[in-house]
């Protein structure tokens, strides 16, 4: 079994789907079709900067998004149709919990639409709730073990560590601090426990990191054990554009990260502006496609510091 994609990756992730439904509708329950379809008419925006991206000079051999089936259907077909690096994901929206979107049908709907890569989002503290932790793990288990033995996707894992309430009480309350002096080793810790309960992921969608040397730590982690082509890539997490700009230049830097996944700071602003009226769809659409380019460019800058990964 081999593990591990170590290529270029500049992914696009817009695969929210309760962020869109509450935070940019206000909208709560089952949608209706209408609801639905504005919402998917979101993402296609979104998808049109991608191409203008990409039509403005990103490399497409090193360019993915990230989007679900429930709104994006019609994006994951057209993008298999022309070659793009997709991603789809397999977890519930918006759960403390990992759990299957599909439940025990999740294979179907991976063999559906062969991303290139099946994506989960688990938020996993080793110091956290050590029941929920293996619950997590044992349903995770059976997805790596399904992606590694001939389903057609490879196995990108985001991983998110909140804080327990202790650990932010050590950083004084304050966040920041958690994420620069506590959070790292915690990760390091997570990758490693869920490595030893045969959870292999080929990618590591990473929390944004705050020094090289931690950054580093954390490859040493995805890639121990002869996990020698296993990839990082950096997210965005909805910070701001000067923390996203630091997290992929500290990344870029250190060999063994291979690129991003930067979705609302990339996307958030230009659509909001566009649902209020106050610009035109092709002017979303620039600006989303300006704001992808930039990160290609300031990580591809920064890489270019340490040669190849």
């Amino acid at each position: 079994m081999t593990i591990g994609y170590d290529r270029p990756l500049y992914v696009l992730p817009f695969d929210h789907r309760g962020t869109f439904q509450k935070n940019m509708f206000g909208w709560s329950g089952t949608l209706t079709d209408e609801q639905t379809a504005k919402i998917a008419a979101m993402k296609q925006v979104i998808y049109d900067g991608f191409q203008a991206a990409l039509a403005g000079g990103v490399p497409q051999a090193k360019a993915g998004i990230l989007v679900d089936e429930q709104f994006g259907t019609a994006i994951l077909r057209d993008a298999a149709q022309h070659g793009y690096v997709t991603a789809c994901p397999a977890e519930k929206s918006g759960q403390d919990e990992f759990d299957f979107e599909y439940g025990d049908d999740f294979a179907r709907h991976v063999e559906t639409f062969k991303p290139t890569f099946c994506k989960v989002l688990v938020r996993y503290n080793p110091e956290g709730d050590a029941a929920m932790n293996r619950r997590q793990a044992d349903r995770l288990k059976r997805l790596s073990d399904y992606l590694h033995s001939g389903g057609p996707s490879q196995f990108m894992f985001e991983l998110l560590v909140p804080a327990t309430p202790a650990q932010l009480e050590r950083c004084g309350g304050d966040k920041k601090e958690y994420d620069r002096g506590l959070r790292p080793e915690l990760m390091v810790r997570a990758i490693t426990e869920l490595q030893d309960a045969g959870i292999e992921a080929d990618v590591w969608k990473i929390e944004g990191i705050d020094r090289p040397e931690d950054c580093a730590r954390v490859v040493a982690a995805a890639r121990r054990g002869g996990r020698d082509h296993v990839g990082c890539i950096v997210l965005g997490r909805g910070e701001d554009d000067v923390k996203v700009r630091q997290w992929l230049k500290t990344a870029a830097a250190v060999p063994g990260f291979i690129g991003f996944a930067v979705g609302r700071t990339s996307f958030w602003g230009p659509l909001t502006d566009w649902k209020d009226g106050r610009i035109a769809r092709e002017a979303a659409v620039a600006e989303i496609a300006r704001r992808y380019r930039e990160w290609v460019d300031i990580f591809e800058a920064a890489g270019a510091t340490r040669g190849a990964t």
